[in-house]
C-alpha cells in the first residue's frame, strides 16, 4: 500500500502512483525489451508494434515478441535469415496462432524494408523525421503491418529514448487519462513523471482504457 502524500501534494500524483503500481510496465518492458537508442532494441520495438497492431490480446502479442527474440530474431538480418516456417513456429509458441502465417510474411517484408532503406538502424528513421511526429508516423506506416495504431504504439514507447518527441500521447492514452480523471493533455501528463517513466504511464493509461 502506498503511503499517503504530504499535504499540498498534487492529487493527480495519487492517481499516477496507483496507476504505476498496478499497471506501470511499458509494453516494451513486458516483452523483455530494454529500450535504448540502438539498432537491435529499436528493431525489436518495431516487431512488437507490428504484433500489437493486430486485433489480438496484448498479452499474446507480448508473448510472441518474447518468442521471436528468444529465437534470435533481434535484427532485420536475423529475421530474414529465418525461414517462413521458423517464424510461424516462433509465433505459435507465443500462441499468436490466428495470424501466425500472414504475420510471418509481414515480418519478413518489414525486415527487408528496415535493412534496405534504413540499413537495419531505425535511428536513421528518427534522424529523417526529427522531432516532427507526423513525419515519423508517415515513415513508420511505410512498414508492412504498421498502420496508424502501430505507429502510435512505437512512438509512445520510443519517447522514453527519443526525448525530442515528448510528449507523445495518442487518443488511447488520452481516453485512459479521462477515465483516470487526469489531464487529457500530453503536455500535462508529461509533467507528472520523469521522462524515463513516461512510456510506463502511457501504457498504464492505455490498459486502463481497455479495461473499461
Amino acid at each position: 500500500m502506498i503511503d499517503r502524500p504530504p499535504d499540498g501534494y498534487p492529487a493527480d500524483m495519487d492517481v499516477v502512483d496507483d496507476l504505476l503500481r498496478e499497471h506501470g510496465t511499458s509494453y516494451a518492458e513486458e516483452a523483455g525489451i530494454r529500450l535504448a537508442d540502438k539498432p537491435s532494441p529499436l528493431y525489436r520495438l518495431l516487431v512488437l508494434a507490428t504484433l500489437l497492431s493486430k486485433p489480438i490480446n496484448s498479452g499474446v502479442a507480448v508473448a510472441a515478441a518474447h518468442e521471436l527474440s528468444r529465437a534470435g530474431y533481434r535484427t532485420p538480418q536475423r529475421m530474414l535469415a529465418a525461414s517462413w516456417q521458423d517464424r510461424v513456429d516462433a509465433l505459435g509458441r507465443g500462441h499468436y496462432r490466428r495470424y501466425d502465417e500472414s504475420t510471418a510474411t509481414i515480418l519478413a517484408d518489414s525486415a527487408k524494408l528496415c535493412r534496405d532503406r534504413w540499413r537495419g538502424d531505425l535511428r536513421r528513421l528518427h534522424a529523417a523525421g526529427g522531432s516532427d511526429v507526423r513525419a515519423l508516423k508517415d515513415l513508420l506506416t511505410e512498414f508492412p503491418g504498421i498502420g496508424p495504431t502501430g505507429a502510435d504504439i512505437f512512438l509512445r514507447e520510443a519517447q522514453g529514448i527519443w526525448p525530442d518527441i515528448i510528449p507523445y500521447a495518442d487518443e488511447k492514452v488520452l481516453d485512459g487519462a479521462r477515465r483516470a480523471h487526469l489531464p487529457a493533455s500530453g503536455e500535462k501528463l508529461a509533467g507528472l513523471v520523469p521522462a524515463a517513466k513516461l512510456p510506463a504511464l502511457m501504457s498504464a493509461l492505455v490498459r486502463l482504457g481497455r479495461e473499461h
